[in-house]
């Protein structure tokens, strides 16, 4: 793991002045999704990526209200970045799961995704540590 970040690094400081761009693979929940990574000469990863800052409510939630707003910012990831899309990763760092990243993720036109979740009400912001409920007791 320590050697894909450290590749996707080195992408990041040898010339892309934007970020590392990844095509999205296909849409997890509200806050993560698979992205393909081409390296050098051509190489290819496969990673998940998870939106940096940010929380969404889990697919498996704890209660219905949860679950709706689950579906709800998994299909609006959907559609702010689309299977097939090219997005950029920027300020990328080890996630806790094993074959994850964390990365602040900028759409074709240089928006930021996770930023635009949060501003849209489907997550909220999340600096690690334990997560605040979503359903209501």
């Amino acid at each position: 793991m320590k050697y894909l970040v450290w590749c996707i690094y080195v992408l990041c400081v040898s010339g892309y002045a934007y970020g590392v761009p990844a095509r999205v693979g296909h849409i997890i929940d509200g806050d993560t999704f698979s992205g393909v990574v081409k390296l050098e000469n051509d190489v290819e990863i496969s990673v998940r990526v998870r939106l940096r800052n940010v929380d969404t409510p889990e697919i498996n939630g704890g209660c219905e209200y949860e679950r709706n707003m689950a579906a709800r910012a998994k299909a609006r990831l959907g559609e702010l970045i689309p299977v097939g899309s090219t997005v950029d990763l920027r300020n990328i760092k080890d996630d806790k799961y094993l074959g994850r990243i964390d990365a602040a993720v900028f759409d074709g036109r240089g928006h930021d995704v996770g930023k635009r979740i949060v501003r849209e009400g489907l997550g909220r912001t999340y600096n690690g540590g334990r997560r605040v409920p979503w359903c209501k007791k």
